[in-house]
């Protein structure tokens, strides 16, 4: 490779599609039936928040439900944040959706004897309306969309490449329109300009940025990152949803305990036996899960515990394993049998319920880039993500995306510049790079978690101005790497989360401030920020 310049081939296609989870993959299905379309996905193409998902997808399936109730849950769990439009379209389309996942994609949901759907009660939900497969749907909705995928045609994918940073007009000197973006490629370490007249961001989310997380490795904020660098506006980081119950055992990593286990009759109990949850909501265990994660940090604190426990040794023990049979089998491994012994459980950052603004259909307000899935804020989830929307989020939108990309245009400059490392060194000191990430990971955890104050937001901020500016420092001195690139974002994505967090001086929903407790109609409304996207920005 030249010593100055790190840039590969430039290409084009018609749509340019960054992660394989549900939101890209449905995307990707629906606009192959009007052009190219090349999926880029930075580790193999299963690795996603997706096929982490357990518990299911929220769809109205039940005679006996209805959309109306689906939604008056979704706004009540919102906490005043929701937008009503938004949440209205994305549940009216869901079961039609739901159901071309079993009929068109082969996606094997579990039903009931007599063939219907068998549903899932899940908190803050009024009725069962989740539908699964086992304790592994997002894993089984994977397989029928990535097979689909990979059969198609006009669909390419490539595994190990990673975008580094999108191409806009703004940087030649014109309006905010992206026509393509700078990717790695992890195997030979060229980046590579790619030209498209659509870009799809449907990066996941950005759990890692929290030392205690369900989610995988990949989830480090990619497209929220590389949006905001281009100038497209990030709204409602402050909320993050920590899920109440991940596995708590020192060889688990992040292995969830899913909600459904709490929808089926599970109790949360202190390690002396003693339940809690009935002094902090009326719905007990199943109460949303913002008021069931504080709830837990409450009681840790106040017990000196390091978790608590989940009891379901009053349900049948073959309703048991053949219900839940990965989490069962994982339990095990760890020696805990469910049947017999309860759960250990803490909480741990799980979802972001902010990313990148978007319209109902994922259009940001760049020309040209559109967000899908949890890299996306649209308005669904408001203050507090309802349980089980989240992979109808993606699902959702990336047909209604798919949908009005159908005739995009966009005028590419005459010379695009080629990715240029200039003087950039091979990296030659990789604890610089782990450093950071932990210290990162430890001071989100430590002071912008559960529970925040002011005086913590204050401290996390002006440290992780200082690691930023240790990572720029090294960002422009060295070669692009995945794990560089990777610490570059979740660092601006911790950045991002702290400065919501400190605009809004009140409590609701994930956002609880120990400082202002109450909600204040002052901030009945989204927290939006966002960047100079000109060509000096950096």
């Amino acid at each position: 490779m030249d010593g100055l310049v790190q840039g590969g081939a430039s290409e084009q296609t018609d749509y340019l599609v960054l992660g394989s989870g549900i939101a890209g993959l449905s995307f990707a299905l629906r606009a192959a039936e009007h052009g190219r379309v090349l999926i880029l996905t930075k580790h193999r193409s299963a690795d996603s928040n997706t096929a982490w998902a357990q518990g299911g997808i929220a769809a109205v399936l039940d005679p006996t439900d209805s959309v109306e109730a689906h939604i008056a849950d979704t706004l009540t769990v919102g906490d005043g944040l929701c937008h009503a439009d938004v949440v209205s379209t994305y549940l009216s389309q869901a079961p039609a959706a739901v159901r071309e996942l079993r009929e068109r994609y082969g996606v094997r949901f579990d039903v009931t004897a007599d063939g219907e759907w068998a549903l899932a009660r899940e908190g803050g939900h009024s009725a069962r309306r989740v539908a699964h497969a086992k304790d592994t749907t997002g894993r089984e909705i994977e397989r029928g969309l990535l097979g689909a995928v990979l059969a198609h045609p006009q669909i390419t994918v490539r595994e190990g490449w990673m975008g580094v940073d999108l191409l806009t007009l703004a940087k030649y000197g014109g309006p905010d329109v992206c026509f393509g973006a700078y990717v790695l490629n992890g195997d030979t370490g060229q980046v590579h300009t790619i030209l498209a007249r659509a870009t799809i961001l449907a990066t996941g989310g950005a759990g890692k940025v929290y030392l205690y997380t369900s989610n995988p490795d990949v989830a480090t904020g990619d497209g929220v990152a590389m949006a905001y660098r281009a100038g497209a506006q990030v709204g409602n980081m402050e909320f993050f949803q920590f899920h109440p119950t991940c596995l708590y055992h020192p060889e688990a990593k992040s292995f969830l305990i899913s909600e459904a286990l709490r929808g089926e009759g599970g109790v949360l109990k202190l390690r002396s036996g003693e339940t809690f949850m009935e002094r902090y909501h009326p719905m007990k265990s199943l109460a949303p899960r913002d008021v069931v994660a504080r709830a837990i940090d409450f009681e840790l604190k106040r017990t000196g515990d390091e978790h608590v426990v989940l009891d379901m040794r009053h349900l049948p023990p073959e309703f048991l394993s053949e219900r839940f049979p990965a989490i069962f089998a994982r339990c095990l491994e760890f020696g805990i049998d469910m049947r017999k012994q309860a759960i250990p459980v803490v909480p741990a950052a799980h979802y972001s319920c902010g990313g990148v603004v978007t319209d109902v259909d994922g259009r940001t307000r760049v020309a040209g880039l559109l967000a899908i899935g949890e890299v996306a804020m649209t308005g669904l989830h408001g203050a507090c993500r309802l349980a089980s929307n989240s992979l109808l989020e993606g699902l959702v939108m990336g047909q209604r995306a798919a949908d009005v990309v159908r005739d995009a245009t966009v005028e590419f400059p005459p010379q695009v510049t080629p990715w240029i490392s200039g003087d950039a060194r091979d990296p030659n000191e990789a604890v610089v790079v782990t450093q950071n990430w932990d210290e990162v990971r430890r001071l989100m955890w430590n002071y912008v978690g559960i529970v925040r104050t002011d005086r913590r937001l204050e401290r996390a901020r002006r440290r992780i101005e200082l690691i930023r500016e240790e990572i720029r420092e090294y960002y422009w001195d060295f070669k692009v790497t995945a794990d560089l690139l990777e610490l570059r974002n979740l660092a601006l994505c911790a950045h991002l989360i702290i400065d919501c967090a400190q605009r809004r001086r009140e409590s609701r929903g994930l956002h609880y401030n120990a400082d202002h407790p109450e909600r204040s109609p002052e901030f009945l409304g989204d927290t939006v920020v966002q960047r100079d996207s000109g060509p000096n920005a950096r």
